[in-house]
């Protein structure tokens, strides 16, 4: 009897530790689990922070431009950003290639700046323009209009998104205008496919619509690029 009992109880203690076991290797496949899961979700996440120039092209509404009402004043800049610097020197600032000098109240000096437009090298900031990439009478017309003049200000001064403001020789900046990709290119070649890039960037960030001339320019130039990827822009609340 007390042989049979000590069986019993060794197997009872077998039991015991199989469940133990059993137990513990069904958390650790469970956690495995939610570790793949959660590094599943990680890397889809990061991926979608890239998208094909088409697909963001093709996210963006069509509508007729509307240019009435327009005027300059509407998107009111340059602000101060920080540290006494307005939105114009903080561009100027970080955009400089070398230097640049910076006096009392964010006085921006000589420095050395590159063009993206037409490639030229300019050492003394009062021959840059500071460009709204889409003009601001541009995005009045796709859709800017509806605006409050908070989230107009916020568009002139966008210093937050790189793409949205270049400094530019006042020459190219002046030649391109209001103009937007179907009816100019900047004169460096080179740089067209950034541009376009960015141009859709900036569309997408902001909500702002395009015609069918644009739509259409758009898509060929987007061909002809190669349809890269474009890291998808953060939208302002």
């Amino acid at each position: 009897m007390g042989g049979a009992g000590g069986a019993a109880g060794e197997q009872s203690v077998t039991r015991a530790r199989a469940t133990t076991n059993l137990a513990r290797l069904v958390a650790v496949v469970l956690a495995l689990g939610v570790a793949v899961s959660v590094a599943f979700v990680t890397a889809s996440a990061a991926e979608a922070k890239k998208r094909s120039a088409s697909y963001l092209l093709k996210s963006l509404r069509v509508a007729a431009e509307n240019p009435s009402g327009y005027d300059r004043s509407l998107f009111p800049h340059w602000i101060v950003i920080k540290d006494g610097c307005d939105t114009r020197e903080v561009v100027l600032i970080r955009q400089a290639r070398s230097g640049p000098s910076v006096g009392a109240g964010c006085r921006v000096g000589s420095g050395r700046w590159f063009s993206p437009f037409d490639g030229v090298t300019v050492r003394d900031p009062g021959a840059l323009d500071i460009d709204h990439l889409v003009a601001l009478s541009e995005a009045w017309a796709s859709g800017a209009r509806g605006w409050s003049t908070d989230r107009r200000r916020a568009f002139a001064n966008d210093v937050s998104y790189r793409r949205s403001l270049i400094a530019v020789t006042a020459s190219s900046n002046r030649s391109k205008g209001d103009q937007d990709p179907a009816e100019w290119l900047p004169p460096r070649t080179s740089y067209r496919c950034t541009y376009i890039k960015d141009w859709i960037a900036v569309k997408y960030r902001w909500r702002l619509s395009v015609d069918a001339q644009e739509r259409a320019a758009l898509t060929v130039l987007v061909n002809g690029c190669g349809n890269p990827r474009i890291t998808v822009p953060p939208r302002p609340r």
